[in-house]
């Protein structure tokens, strides 16, 4: 027998009452949540149903559940995608972009967010931040104007300045024209639009730490940078392992408006990602299918990586994100 079936009548009479208080005090926060979950639902959870179309025959205009199977048991597009060299081309180039992003864009907020904190002059501080979150509001397209103004082989104003440093005429940088060039370019540019605002949530968590902890550390003879190591990282730990494993989880996943804005013809080679194979042959070409079945592909192994990096970090002691 359930529990509810054991009350008495005044206790099932309580229950009720303090649902109803329940409900009148907490109510409006349950309403709110309608419109979150209503988006989900529509625009996250329905749309799932035509994954599908990933192992059924390539037709846009049926439902995906009315369609025949694909060859090769259904994985006829996942075959085709795996043996085509542009897409392996693709993958190569969205894992290196996104390992290099890792490795030198992660650490940077996690740098800002340590020097701001040592600041003590208040009004340069606020300055220095408005300055660093700026970037982020700009669009891509705006910022590969700029980039392309300023770091063009013949005009651009860097190669200008660099020609009369040199004293040679004819030197120059081939910053958006060179494959090594242009990859150290993407990824200095993802680092100085996106390392202010990705400071704003260490430096959240910064206030979390008690300064009774700093004051301790300097009544032990601790300096500055031994009070950052074994107080302020220690700190920041937790949110470091959180935001580890939310970028490992998009390991795979690719911007679609930066490599576009930021590629050219000359660099095709290492600018090309999965999102832009993606629009080529989905948009484009109407091979939704074989499309379907990459983004597929990207989201299982996003999710391979999500729960592998979870687990690492709860072996390593973090509570990680599940």
């Amino acid at each position: 027998m359930s529990r509810s079936a054991n009350l008495t009548p005044s206790q099932a009479g309580m229950k009720q009452a303090n649902f109803r208080s329940y409900m009148r005090r907490y109510g409006t926060l349950y309403l709110l949540l309608i419109l979150p979950i209503a988006f989900f639902i529509i625009f996250r959870y329905i749309p799932m149903a035509w994954i599908l179309g990933a192992f059924k025959e390539n037709n846009i205009f049926k439902a995906p559940w009315e369609l025949p199977w694909a060859k090769n048991n259904g994985f006829e597009f996942f075959i085709k995608a795996f043996n085509d060299r542009t897409f392996i081309n693709a993958l190569r180039n969205t894992i290196t972009l996104n390992l290099l992003d890792l490795a030198c864009g992660f650490p940077a907020p996690i740098l800002l967010a340590l020097m701001l904190n040592e600041l003590t002059f208040k009004r340069f501080k606020k300055v220095t931040q408005t300055v660093l979150y700026m970037p982020h509001f700009l669009s891509w397209i705006i910022i590969s104007g700029l980039a392309l103004r300023l770091l063009a082989s013949n005009d651009g104003l860097i190669n200008i300045l660099y020609k009369r440093m040199s004293g040679n005429p004819d030197a120059s940088i081939p910053f958006m024209s060179s494959n090594n060039w242009w990859v150290a370019t993407y990824v200095v540019l993802g680092i100085w639009k996106e390392a202010g605002w990705g400071t704003i949530i260490y430096l959240a968590a910064l206030t979390g730490i008690s300064p009774e902890l700093y004051e301790a550390a300097a009544v032990d003879g601790a300096g500055r940078f031994k009070r950052i190591w074994h107080v302020t990282l220690p700190g920041l730990r937790p949110t470091i392992i959180t935001l580890l494993i939310m970028n490992l989880g998009r390991i795979l996943g690719s911007e679609f408006d930066r490599p576009l804005a930021l590629s050219n013809k000359l660099v095709t080679d290492v600018s090309q990602v999965i999102s832009i194979y993606v629009y080529q042959n989905g948009l484009k070409a109407n091979k939704f299918a074989l499309t379907t079945a990459v983004g597929l592909f990207q989201s299982v192994v996003g999710v391979i990586f999500l729960v592998g990096a979870n687990a690492l970090a709860k072996r390593a002691g973090e509570r990680g994100i599940m």
